[in-house]
């Protein structure tokens, strides 16, 4: 053999070594975790969009504008089957529309009607079904999780502190088995108009009663926020606990089991100047809780991008800034 061949020889024992390893990295789960996808969801773009969760760097248009009759989108949901269900609509009608997961491409429209308007949180429940927030009729409606056909009025308010459900916004099952709702404190006048007043709380309802309670009353305001408390997005932590987004500004979290806050972050005006910065919901990666967040003045919306706040820091940033891409953005989920 000659000198040459056998550094090749060499080479490649060490080069085929160099792969095995790096097969067996991948393998054992050591390699590193490639950046998620999350969509956000433009409520005056009529759209939802990719961004990278690393950089916060858009990635394209997941649905497209207006896509299926697409209108003010509020909360995503990935559903059992994959797919991305997103709740539609306006004062007065409601739809929850159902998108391919991996392409964005509309597949039809999954749930509509029976009272549904505006309709905001949606989710599915350890029962396979689909319930809803319908937030001006201040209702929350179950359907089948598989046909999308109308099943009950699963809680309703009634106009009054004692009816509960005054506003419902975001849903999110916990590890409980129950139900978890938060709520802005407004009374629905059956004809798609709403009067502010009531406190906003998170619910809980049994799934097997029905019977509701109020699980967490609303919380002083966040000294740096826009000086009231209005409770909008949840999501679990890895930690166990509860965490919520205020649209006033601030992120808090509570323990399931005793109802009491545990943290508090007051975000501030993250995009810097004097305005509070309004968030939107959340989303959690490992310990990063990702929010849309937006400054509105008496203009309109003048900025929009979206935070990562450090759970176990307890402290949030602004990631990134878009006003091309963004458009009052609300709704977020991790891409399936």
């Amino acid at each position: 053999m000659t000198p040459t061949h056998a550094f090749s020889a060499r080479l490649c024992r060490v080069l085929g070594a160099a792969l095995a390893a790096a097969l067996a990295l991948a393998a054992c789960g050591d390699s590193p975790p490639s950046p998620e996808t999350v969509l956000v969801g433009n409520t005056r773009g009529h759209n939802v969009v990719s961004l990278n969760s690393s950089t916060g760097a858009f990635l394209g248009d997941f649905i497209a504008a207006g896509s299926g009759g697409l209108t003010d989108p509020d909360d995503l949901t990935v559903g059992p089957d994959g797919h991305l269900y997103v709740s539609s609509g306006t004062p007065t009608s409601g739809q929850i529309l159902r998108y391919h997961g991996k392409t964005g491409a509309f597949i039809g429209v999954f749930a509509q009607g029976n009272g549904m308007k505006r309709p905001y949180g949606n989710a599915f429940g350890p029962d396979g079904h689909l319930y809803v927030a319908s937030f001006r009729s201040d209702q929350i409606l179950k359907f089948d999780g598989k046909t999308g056909a109308f099943l009950a009025v699963f809680a309703r308010g009634d106009g009054t502190a004692g009816g509960l459900l005054n506003g419902p916004n975001d849903l999110s099952f916990g590890p409980d088995g129950r139900l978890y709702v938060t709520t802005q404190g407004s009374v629905a006048d059956g004809n798609g108009g709403i009067t502010y007043l009531f406190d906003s709380q998170i619910l809980r309802y049994s799934l097997q009663t029905g019977v509701g309670e109020v699980f967490a009353s609303a919380p002083p305001p966040t000294p740096k926020g826009n000086g009231y408390v209005s409770i909008l997005g949840l999501a679990w932590g890895p930690d166990g606990l509860l965490y919520t987004t205020d649209y006033a500004g601030g992120i808090r979290s509570y323990d399931p089991r005793t109802s009491q806050l545990q943290k508090t972050i007051d975000t501030g005006p993250l995009f810097g100047g004097s305005i509070a910065t309004t968030l939107g919901s959340l989303s959690i990666i490992d310990k990063t809780l990702y929010v849309p967040v937006f400054n509105e003045d008496n203009t309109g919306i003048v900025a929009n991008g979206m935070a990562t706040c450090d759970i176990l820091a307890a402290t949030c940033r602004l990631q990134m800034r878009d006003d091309i891409h963004l458009a009052r953005p609300i709704g977020i989920a991790i891409a399936p």
